[in-house]
């Protein structure tokens, strides 16, 4: 578990319903991570970080989401920007994005949900690529991304290419001509979390953009970062909901002590099987245990959610005693659809394991 310092505590603590009903704090919340030093953490320290693996990234989000889910998210699209720098072979890009960003003076976005669900089947990549004599013409839109800063921003895409040429990964820049932000989402929740929409529109970068020539090569390799980075949310969540409802198991509520226990130990376990996983890279080759799991601790999440309503009782629907409580209710009703949804994992386990049910048919 990861210990954040005492004054990025208090400002979560004091501010996570604000970050989660308005805004006008979106701003402040890169720079306070930032100042922090968690954007390091797992990135090795020759290239500017605090050294650590992906498992620490994945338990620093954990704790910032157990005081805000708002602050988590950008933490998460932030960090997983990040991870793809670490695992281009672009090594140019790499030295001139990373600084700024471990810095949080600069923003990084994933931009790769569409693509995430392109490499399952699931769906068209939605940004397409012309080669022209400067380089590439790059058009199209991403619909839902989050972490796009106004004061400063690179997005991460998954780009169809020209003709027969494979799809491929690059970064756009808030700098370029031809990409359009629009306003903040109307979101129910999560309002500090700089989520928008991107239009592209005859975007001109060049080589030096790409992440990496062959998205169906690549992608595979930075999934596991991908989704172990977004497990933390539940993680983290559930970890909150649980403690708030053990702080009041007594007299009345102590009918509820075995089931919180049995859900502790099930987040536990399921922490370990993701820790597992990332160590032995066993989620490139077998994803659908990955899948599983982002699955299981989304469900552990609302079900830990269940038994703090169950603990508060009656002041979890008062405005002011349950304002926590109602917070991290809109918060878990968020995580079964971050992409890939819950809906769009489970549509690539059923495509997954219908291959091996006919073979065993046969």
């Amino acid at each position: 578990m990861t210990t954040l310092p005492a004054d990025l505590t208090a400002w979560l603590d004091d501010t996570a319903t604000h970050l989660d009903t308005s805004n006008d704090a979106a701003a402040q919340v890169l720079p306070r991570l930032a100042g922090a030093g968690l954007f390091g953490i797992g990135v090795p320290a020759a290239h500017g970080g605090s050294g650590g693996d992906i498992n620490d990234a994945v338990a620093a989000i954990a704790a910032v989401s157990e005081r805000s889910l708002a602050a988590g998210f950008v933490f998460w699209g932030h960090r997983t920007f990040i991870e793809y720098l670490l695992q281009t072979p672009n090594a140019a890009l790499r030295e001139k994005l990373l600084p700024e960003l471990l810095a949080g003076r600069r923003a990084g976005a994933t931009g790769l949900s569409n693509a995430m669900k392109f490499l399952s089947g699931i769906e068209e990549l939605q940004i397409k690529a012309q080669r022209q004599d400067f380089g590439l013409r790059v058009d199209g839109k991403l619909p839902w991304v989050t972490n796009l800063r106004l004061g400063g921003f690179d997005v991460a895409a998954a780009i169809q290419g020209d003709g027969h040429a494979p799809a491929f990964v690059a970064v756009l820049s808030s700098d370029d001509a031809g990409l359009e932000r629009s306003a903040d989402l109307d979101l129910m929740a999560m309002r500090a979390t700089n989520t928008a929409a991107l239009k592209i529109d005859n975007v001109r970068i060049g080589e030096d953009r790409i992440l990496h020539k062959n998205a169906s090569e690549w992608l595979p390799k930075v999934r596991p970062a991908f989704l172990a980075l977004q497990c933390a949310m539940s993680s983290g969540l559930a970890r909150r909901a649980l403690t708030e409802a053990g702080a009041r198991l007594n007299r009345d509520r102590d009918v509820l002590a075995q089931p919180v226990a049995e859900l502790e130990a099930a987040l536990r376990a399921a922490e370990a099987a993701l820790r597992d996983g990332l160590n032995g890279n066993r989620f490139i080759e077998h994803p659908a245990q990955l899948f599983r799991l982002r699955i299981r601790l989304a469900e552990i999440a609302a079900d830990a959610l269940q038994l703090e309503l169950y603990a508060a009782g009656g002041r979890a629907y008062l405005s002011g005693p349950g304002e926590g409580f109602q917070r991290r209710q809109r918060e878990a009703a968020f995580l079964p659809i971050i992409t890939p949804s819950i809906v769009q994992l489970k549509l690539s386990l059923q495509i997954h394991e219908q291959p091996a049910a006919i073979s065993a048919i046969a």
